[in-house]
């Protein structure tokens, strides 16, 4: 080999060349100085972008583990080494695949097995921020200098071009594209020495095509050049089907690479239909196998207790891992505490377990990989989007939803390639690599100021109302007529969001709902008529009122959901939502001033919502709960019992639709308790009674102490045994219902209207105790809750207020009664003064 190339050296001192459709031909010319230098020298190429580079000095540090990715590996290699050009047979084959998902690993694996092969292999491994290695100026150069040394046949021809265009060299754009540096310094000559001489005759090509290898391409900064660098490929390899020449390229699925490499010219393979559990398991074994080997712990244990971990742990993990490969080695890292101090008093089978239940065994996992972006702007909003949406969107829709650049979104989530799958494309969304992570990330007590805030609902649900307002404006409302056709983030906004603005209820600001509602207005006036703005522009101010308590508000949007229902005739898609909402702003307002004919439209609606809702539409579900509770309190007004007969019908199929472990199951068995509750009440049945207690000690065991409506599951239950002991007059039933009762008023949220119902009947169990005992505690107790009642719930003015003034005048002379003391005297006269001047009627 040495003595070939100082003879071709010797050669080139006599050479110069120029380029003719792609081939050379060779004159004679006076040596110079340059001729001199070495290749090396000549073309300076990155030294640390080949496969040969240190990886651990130059990353990526990627390799297959011994036995994984078999397949894949072998499906590449065997396209590469090809030597029979087939008719048709791409020469560019893209391996596509999101961070993470091991391109590197396998293009490294390549590499390497056509060199343990002896067939010729060139590479260049991109990497972002890694200075000309996220540069396209120096691919062809260091390319060419590598090719020089596999097949020396080509080095006269690279040296004969550089001397008649020595720009060529230059390390930046300059003025030679980077189609022109391929042509010249590769794809030239390349095709002098195997069609002009002939590829057999070349003795590197006897075993194969020669190889390049792009690792990384999405990496690279210059994204132009990237797609005219394919262009310029595609067309060679048009002109040239049969040259023994193979590109393949790996990268992610960005727009700039797939819209230039997704054609009939290129093999396409997504990583993704290429990762199994049996590469994960022998993964997952090799690492095991080495780390227990260092662990002395690990080794004490499975001298004593035998093989850690077990196959049924191990292929649970592979199951939780779902294919990602740097999850994978994330979880083991966790496992083996290569990320904490060395005396962390836990060990690797305690935090096994931990792993294997993923939520929330990964705790610490998750929040040291999320802190290494937190420092970074719009990390909070990113992190809190992923966390909240109702579906996955890629990197561009994020931003375009958040009001922010791509490239923002990206530098957030690049450092937690760990525990987030980030495509970067603008068809394929940012996933989680498992969702235990949405978990951490929902709950407070576990992410901390990390938590994604259930206000961000309302950030998310304003930026979908500008993203519709946007498309408006720019006149393309009309001509589109499916949320396919829009870009992710307007078609999620249109589909999803009704879905913030619920999620969001009861966080909003008011500046923030008058500037929801100026949004809507103008999508209104941009859509004169139209349905979906009217229906809109109902709910924020709907929601407002919610928030705000404006009855004028609550007026406003029962006149504009009656507008969209007439919009929205019999067959239309949208008609059964429509009635569901003009009926939920009805209810709303009965609740408010108890007009009863707001109760019985409202149940009217309910009814034919509920039939255009037939089983199994996903909106049935709501339709049972609403219709039921608008049943029962009708029946609790007018008495009619057909009216509770169909509640219990309802509320027992809304049941029975809810799954498992839905959050609001207890919602629904409460609902069921008290209607049931209310037929004991009315035929005196104890199996209804009995059954009710039941439901709602279900509810209660559901509902987790800190649940905003954990008052109301406390509260309800002890009703119950209130009722039951009333019956049975079982002193059990009602010292259980005075502790519910307390501890109902203790977990009634701050800040907050809370319900009356739990202090009046604790007033009402207390008394009820204190005739059964004749203890003054129990009676003292009693007219405490009820001065607290008149005082937060019933002030004056308030139409239940005589009422419990009677209460608390029978209470305080059943002291005086046991006591005699005067003060009550004075108490007494004072009340039955109040409750003469209420009862009676003003002249």
């Amino acid at each position: 080999m040495d003595i070939l190339r100082e003879s071709q050296n010797a050669r080139v001192e006599q050479l110069t060349a120029y380029q003719v459709h792609g081939a050379f031909h060779l004159h004679a010319t006076q040596a110079t100085a340059e001729d001199t230098k070495s290749l090396p020298e000549l073309l300076k190429p990155i030294l640390d972008a080949s496969h040969t580079r240190d990886r651990k000095r130059s990353p990526p540090n990627s390799a297959c583990m011994q036995g994984t990715r078999l397949g894949v590996v072998g499906k590449v290699y065997t396209w590469a080494s090809n030597k029979v050009i087939v008719p048709g047979e791409p020469n560019i084959r893209w391996m596509h695949g999101y961070v993470g998902s091991g391109k590197s690993a396998i293009s490294q694996e390549v590499c390497d097995t056509s060199d343990r092969q002896e067939r010729p292999v060139v590479s260049f491994f991109f990497f972002r921020n890694a200075g000309h290695r996220s540069k396209i100026w120096r691919l062809a150069t260091t390319l060419a200098c590598q090719m020089a040394a596999v097949i020396p046949e080509t080095e006269p021809f690279i040296r004969a071009t550089v001397k008649a265009n020595p720009t060529l060299l230059s390390p930046d754009e300059a003025d030679i594209s980077v189609g022109a540096r391929m042509r010249r310094l590769i794809y030239g000559p390349f095709k002098a020495v195997t069609v002009v001489q002939g590829g057999t005759k070349v003795g590197a090509l006897v075993r194969g095509p020669l190889l390049i290898v792009l690792d990384g391409l999405d990496e690279c900064d210059n994204k132009d050049e990237v797609q005219e660098l394919i262009d310029d490929m595609l067309l060679f390899f048009k002109e040239n089907p049969f040259i023994p020449l193979r590109v393949f390229i790996t990268s992610r699925v960005e727009q700039h690479i797939q819209s230039h490499l997704n054609v009939p010219g290129v093999q396409l393979d997504n990583l993704v239909d290429h990762c199994t559990d049996d590469d994960i398991d022998t993964f997952l074994q090799t690492l095991f196998k080495d780390g227990c080997g260092r662990d002395s712990v690990v080794q004490a244990y499975v001298q004593q207790h035998g093989e850690w971990p077990a196959q049924s742990d191990r292929l649970k993990l592979v199951a939780h891992i779902s294919g990602s490969f740097i999850f994978a080695w994330a979880v083991f890292k966790f496992i083996m505490g290569l990320n904490t101090d060395s005396n962390h008093p836990t060990t690797p089978m305690d935090r096994l377990p931990l792993a294997l239940e993923m939520n929330p065994g990964l705790d610490g996992l998750y929040a040291q990989t999320l802190a290494r972006s937190e420092h970074l702007p719009h990390f909070p909003d990113i992190i809190s989007t992923i966390a909240l949406l109702e579906t996955p969107l890629p990197t561009a829709g994020i931003a375009e939803l958040l009001g922010i650049k791509t490239y923002e979104v990206v530098n957030v989530l690049v450092h937690m390639q760990a525990i987030i799958q980030v495509p970067g494309t603008d068809d394929l969304p940012v996933t989680l690599c498992h969702t235990s992570l949405r978990d951490f990330l929902t709950t407070p007590s576990r992410s901390g100021q990390l938590c994604a805030q259930q206000s961000h609902h309302v950030r998310l649900f304003l930026r979908c109302l500008q993203c519709q307002v946007g498309v408006r404006l720019q006149n393309q409302w009309g001509s589109l007529k499916h949320p396919s056709e829009f870009r992710p983030a307007v078609a999620y906004a249109l589909r999803y969001s009704l879905s913030h603005l619920i999620s969001g209820q009861g966080f909003f600001k008011l500046s923030e709902s008058n500037f929801a509602i100026q949004l809507c207005r103008e999508a209104a006036e941009l859509s004169p008529g139209t349905p979906y703005s009217i229906h809109a522009l109902a709910n924020i101010v709907y929601n407002r009122a919610r928030h705000t308590g404006s009855l004028a508000d609550l007026d406003e949007a029962i006149g504009l959901y009656r507008e969209a229902l007439e919009l929205r005739q019999l067959h239309n898609p949208d008609r059964p939502s429509s009635l569901a909402y003009l009926a939920n702003g009805l209810l709303d307002r009965y609740w408010r001033i108890g007009t009863m004919a707001d109760l019985e439209e409202a149940i009217v609606l309910y009814r034919q919502a509920l039939m255009l809702r037939p089983f199994p539409h996903p909106g049935r579900l709501a339709s049972l709960f609403n219709f039921g509770n608008a049943l029962l309190e009708h029946y609790q007004r007018k008495g009619i019992v057909t009216d509770l007969e169909e509640a219990i019908f309802l509320h027992r199929e809304a049941l029975a639709l809810r799954p498992p472990h839905h959050p609001d199951t207890p919602l629904s068995l409460n609902n069921l308790g008290n209607a049931l509750l209310n037929r004991y009440r009315c035929t005196g049945t104890m199996a209804d009674l009995e059954e009710a207690i039941s439901l709602h000690r279900q509810a209660l065991t559901l509902r987790l102490l800190t649940h905003p409506e954990c008052s109301d599951s406390l509260n309800n239950l002890g009703n119950a045994l209130l009722d039951r002991y009333r019956s049975t007059r079982t002193l059990a039933d009602l010292e259980e219902a005075i502790s519910l009762f307390h501890n109902a008023l203790g977990f009634q949220p701050l800040h907050h209207r809370s319900s009356p119902a739990p202090l009046s009947n604790l007033v009402i169990s207390l008394r009820a105790m204190y005739e059964e005992s004749r203890a003054l505690p129990h009676l003292l107790g009693a007219i405490e809750a009820c001065r607290k009642l008149l005082d937060s719930h019933y002030p004056v003015g308030h139409a239940n207020r005589v009422g419990w003034l009677g209460r608390l005048i029978i209470l305080l002379q059943m002291h005086f009664d046991a006591t005699g003391h005067e003060d009550d005297l004075t108490d007494l006269t004072r009340l039955e003064e109040e409750a003469r001047q209420l009862s009676t009627p003003a002249a």
